[in-house]
């Protein structure tokens, strides 16, 4: 009869696995290298005149964005005003895509700032934009730790930026 188990495939996963490595010295921030990339390649959704929104590689569920500040500090508190009105003008953005593109039932918005909360990059602080359905813990969530996507990261970042369009055709600052 064989084994009784059963194998997920998700190759996406091995970067993010190999980065967070204990082994592994970081000397260079992520999300400022990812500004130096192209927009497909980076994921970017959206670069706006202080912030950049990003499609997180490694999502919690389909449509987790992050909200990144270009300035490079450790926490909110050290972003100026102006930074701190696009993030929320761009949060208000791209919650109005996140419900046209996928209707999701609520979300989780929020700041992990500081390795105790959570945070992946400590050192760049980000805002975390995840759309959630009622249902969504699934059994994997539950026995495994383990989260399905039904999209490819392409897709959503294709759909995204699509559709941000029609609400950033102006001066953010305004």
């Amino acid at each position: 009869m064989g084994n009784a188990y059963t194998i997920l495939w998700a190759p996406w996963r091995l970067k993010y696995i190999q980065s967070v490595s204990k082994d592994k010295t970081i000397s260079k921030c992520l999300f400022c290298e990812l500004v130096k990339k192209d927009d497909k390649e980076a994921y970017i959704i959206y670069r706006g005149r202080y912030n950049y929104i990003v499609l997180n590689a490694f999502p919690y569920t389909t449509g987790h964005v992050m909200i990144v500040p270009y300035k490079h500090v450790r926490s909110i508190e050290q972003l100026d005003d102006e930074t701190l009105v696009e993030m929320v003008k761009l949060l208000k953005i791209i919650v109005k895509v996140l419900k046209e593109t996928y209707a999701p039932d609520g979300f989780n918005i929020g700041f992990n700032i500081g390795r105790a909360a959570g945070a992946g990059v400590e050192a760049h602080v980000h805002l975390h934009i995840v759309p959630r359905w009622v249902g969504d813990s699934n059994f994997m969530t539950i026995i495994s730790a383990i989260r399905v996507l039904p999209e490819a990261l392409e897709d959503t970042y294709n759909k995204l930026k699509s559709s941000i369009k029609k609400y950033v055709q102006g001066d953010m600052t305004s």
